[in-house]
């Protein structure tokens, strides 16, 4: 006979404090949002059933589906007819700083992968030429990836590299993260230049990141120094917001 499956929220620490103005389907859904980011709640977990979660809590049905239908919203969980719901994998909140996004997803556990789309050298564009500081149509490096976690698309990434600079090598860049290569190579990068944004997506983005035609994306484009101050590198990303995020602090100024 097959083995029952074990609810791992048996085993959480969950509560709610009936005192707080925070609505209980958020005091629940943020802790096992935290609960999934911190690897209690690992990919591939069936947890238990509304009705049995809700009367453990002493929660409503329809507060527990609430708390479960945000997780949902979000890509953390699935629900999968005839299995359960289900935990997919946690979501990535990447850090506002000069890091890949390949090194990210190793330190959170989430298996990168990566598949080269392109690698070839094309004539620089104005918008490419500016940013890296050669002249316009001349050759440049141009790479595009698409990077995976868990075996699902998570981000296009197109790179414009200077040539010469290093050897590009399509097998290394689907195995490794093109900052490795180039720390690899002997380049030291100092600093960057980046802004974010955020746009529908197209047809063709659609269908390369698994998501519908028209929905939301984030975006990111980046130029990259080395210790010299020369330009090593231009990127313009697009990611999933529902597997990828930005994260910063802020400090109020004196």
């Amino acid at each position: 006979m097959p083995k029952p499956e074990v609810d791992p929220t048996v085993t959480l620490e969950l509560s709610v404090d009936r005192s707080s103005p925070v609505p209980l389907y958020f005091q629940l859904s943020q802790q096992l949002e935290a609960a999934i980011e911190h690897g209690a709640l690992t990919p591939g977990s069936l947890l238990g059933n509304e009705i049995e979660l809700a009367a453990r809590l002493g929660l409503s049905r329809p507060t527990v589906r609430q708390a479960i239908q945000s997780l949902v919203d979000k890509g953390l969980l699935v629900r999968r007819r005839g299995v359960g719901t289900q935990v997919v994998h946690s979501q990535v909140k990447r850090p506002l700083e000069l890091s890949s996004l390949y090194d990210d997803l190793e330190a959170a556990g989430q298996r990168p992968a990566t598949k080269v789309l392109v690698n070839t050298v094309v004539p620089a564009t104005a918008e490419i030429a500016a940013a890296l500081g050669v002249a316009e149509d001349s050759d440049v490096h141009r790479v595009e990836r698409l990077r995976l976690a868990h075996g699902e698309p998570m981000a296009y990434l197109c790179n414009h590299l200077p040539p010469g600079l290093f050897d590009l090598d399509t097998e290394q860049l689907e195995v490794t993260g093109l900052y490795r290569m180039m720390r690899s190579a002997g380049i030291t990068l100092h600093s960057a230049r980046q802004s974010i944004g955020a746009r529908a997506a197209t047809a063709a983005e659609a269908e390369r990141l698994a998501e519908k035609e028209g929905a939301p994306l984030l975006t990111m484009q980046r130029t990259t120094y080395d210790d010299t101050g020369r330009a090593v590198e231009f990127g313009s990303h697009t990611y999933r917001p529902s597997r990828y995020s930005f994260e910063f602090q802020l400090l109020v100024r004196p």
